[in-house]
């Protein structure tokens, strides 16, 4: 989560790199993911590091710049959710519950699905390592844990828990081999990296 103007600047450029972005700045047409998460990012920073009467007011424009975005590309991703690194592919339906956490170098493709199981509350949501991969068409839902380096097959049902460095796939969801998601981020970290 941002918390200050450092991490604020450390996610805006986590994020350009696991889009594999090479330009300074958007276009004004062609990169709409680009800035649809430049935005969330500076959302994230200002409800996160901000306050006072004008913060407030900054957030509702904010808020309401993201609201428009989200829609037109068709998106419902909220703040807080994604750690660095976040890659979407592109545009298309992404449904992510509030109460989710996924952690750094996640990459998602369009029609994926995170969400709670029976319950709607926010409790009962997934929780998603660092290095993950999810592939189109994906639904992971329910209080279960995926691992780090983990790369989440088409149009997959993720019900359970699986460890780390596994390729998943499936209805439901079983691992398939032990690949992982290396081969499939721009931007991959190891742990000793972070350190």
């Amino acid at each position: 989560m941002i918390q200050n103007k450092k991490d604020y600047y450390y996610y805006l450029q986590a994020d350009k790199e696991a889009l594999d972005i090479k330009r300074k700045s958007p276009r004004p047409i062609v990169d709409d993911i680009w800035k649809f998460q430049r935005l969330l990012r500076k959302l994230e920073y200002t409800v996160n590091c901000k306050n006072g009467k004008i913060a407030k007011f900054y957030i509702l424009l904010l808020k309401y710049r993201f609201h428009k975005f989200s829609r037109l590309l068709g998106f419902d991703i909220p703040i807080n959710v994604f750690g660095p690194g976040l890659s979407i592919a592109h545009r298309g339906t992404i449904v992510v519950n509030g109460g989710a956490r996924v952690g750094a170098n996640c990459r998602i493709h369009a029609s994926v699905n995170i969400g709670t199981g029976k319950d709607t509350s926010t409790t009962l949501v997934p929780t998603l390592g660092n290095n993950v991969y999810i592939g189109p068409g994906a639904k992971i839902f329910g209080k279960i844990e995926v691992g780090d380096n983990v790369a989440i097959g088409a149009n997959s049902v993720v019900n359970k828990s699986f460890e780390s460095n596994v390729t998943i796939a499936g209805s439901p969801a079983k691992i398939i081999n032990h690949k992982g998601s290396k081969d499939l981020l721009f931007r991959y970290e190891t742990l000793k990296e972070k350190e």
